[in-house]
C-alpha cells in the first residue's frame, strides 16, 4: 500500500450554480466558505460569487482557512489554436497561480450545439475520430505552455454535452495528447456518460491529476435521457447529487486512493437546487459518507 497525501475539497456548486443563476441567487461568499470549512473540507474550487482580485480572494480564503483548489476554464481548442487559447486564459491562470492553485480544470466548450445545455442530451455534437489527433496536439501545446508560464497542470474534464462524454471519447483525448494533459476523473459524469469511472483508473491512472466526486440518481438520469430533457433540465430535476445519495459505487475510488499514492485533490461536487438540497447538511453528509469509506 502506498502512502496517501490527497486532500478533500468541495465545489461551491452545492451553494450556487455557475450557469443557472437563479439557483443560489443571493448566496454570500462568506456563507459558502464558512459552511464548507465547518463541514470538514480543506479547500474550494473557484466560483462566480468569489472576488477575482488576487488580494481579495486570498484574504477571503485565509479568513476561513481554506485553500483554492482549482478553477474551471471554458476552452475552445476544438476550434481554435493553442496561441488563441493561451491568450484567452491569461488572467484566469494568473489568478489561480497567485492564489496557490496547482491545477486548472479545462472544459471543452467548442464544437457544441447552440444553447447546448438547453437542448436534449441526444442533440450533442460529436467530434469525428479523425479530428482527435489534431485536437490532442493543440491540447498538448496549450498544456505545455500553461505549465511553463504559470506552473499549472491542466486537468481535462470529460463532461456531458462536450466532445469527450463517452469512455471512447475520453480515451481518444488521452491517447492523442501528451503527458502534460492530465485527466480530471469525474465519477458522476462517467456514470451519466454511460461508463464506470473505474475504467479510467484501469486505463489512465497515471494521467489522473484531479478528481470530482459526484453521484447520480439513476432513475432521474434515465428519465432525462428517455424524455429528451436537456442538461439544465436534468440539473433542476436532481440528476446529480453528492456521494452516497445515488447509484455510483465509490468503493473502487477508495481502493484506488489506498493503492495509487494519488496526491491531488478530491472535490465533492453536486449541481443541485440549494433550496431543495440544503448546502451545509448535504455536503456534511457527503463528507461523513466518504470518511466512512476511508476517504
Amino acid at each position: 500500500m502506498k502512502a496517501t497525501s490527497f486532500r478533500v475539497g468541495v465545489s461551491p456548486l452545492s451553494w450556487v450554480n455557475e450557469v443557472l443563476e437563479d439557483l443560489g441567487a443571493g448566496t454570500a461568499p462568506d456563507q459558502c466558505l464558512r459552511e464548507a470549512r465547518s463541514a470538514g473540507f480543506s479547500g474550494v474550487e473557484l466560483s462566480r460569487i468569489f472576488p477575482k482580485d488576487t488580494v481579495e480572494l486570498k484574504d477571503l480564503l485565509d479568513q476561513h482557512e481554506l485553500a483554492l483548489v482549482s478553477g474551471w476554464h471554458s476552452g475552445f481548442l476544438a476550434e481554435r489554436s493553442a496561441d488563441e487559447e493561451f491568450l484567452a486564459v491569461q488572467s484566469h491562470a494568473a489568478l489561480l497561480r497567485d492564489c496557490g492553485a496547482q491545477v486548472m480544470v479545462y472544459g471543452e466548450c467548442a464544437h457544441m450545439a447552440d444553447s447546448a445545455l438547453d437542448v436534449p442530451l441526444s442533440k450533442r455534437l460529436k467530434l469525428g475520430q479523425e479530428d482527435f489527433k489534431a485536437y490532442g496536439e493543440r491540447l498538448t501545446e496549450f498544456a505545455d505552455r500553461l505549465a511553463e508560464d504559470f506552473g499549472l497542470a491542466l486537468a481535462y474534464h470529460h463532461h456531458l454535452m462536450m466532445v469527450a462524454e463517452t469512455f471512447e471519447e475520453v480515451a481518444a483525448v488521452m491517447d492523442h495528447s501528451g503527458l502534460s494533459v492530465g485527466l480530471l476523473m469525474d465519477t458522476g459524469h462517467a456514470f451519466a456518460g454511460g461508463f464506470n469511472y473505474a475504467k479510467l483508473i484501469d486505463s489512465y491512472a497515471d494521467r489522473i491529476n484531479h478528481i470530482h466526486l459526484k453521484d447520480v440518481r439513476a432513475d432521474t438520469m434515465a428519465r432525462v435521457r428517455n424524455d429528451e430533457l436537456s442538461f439544465n433540465e436534468g440539473v433542476r430535476a436532481g440528476m446529480f447529487t453528492v456521494p452516497g445519495d445515488g447509484a455510483v459505487d465509490f468503493t473502487p475510488m477508495a481502493k484506488f486512493l489506498r493503492s495509487s499514492g494519488y496526491s491531488g485533490w478530491l472535490v465533492v461536487e453536486a449541481e443541485q437546487d440549494p433550496s431543495i438540497a440544503a448546502p451545509f447538511e448535504t455536503v456534511k453528509r457527503a463528507r461523513d459518507y466518504l470518511l466512512g469509506l476511508g476517504i
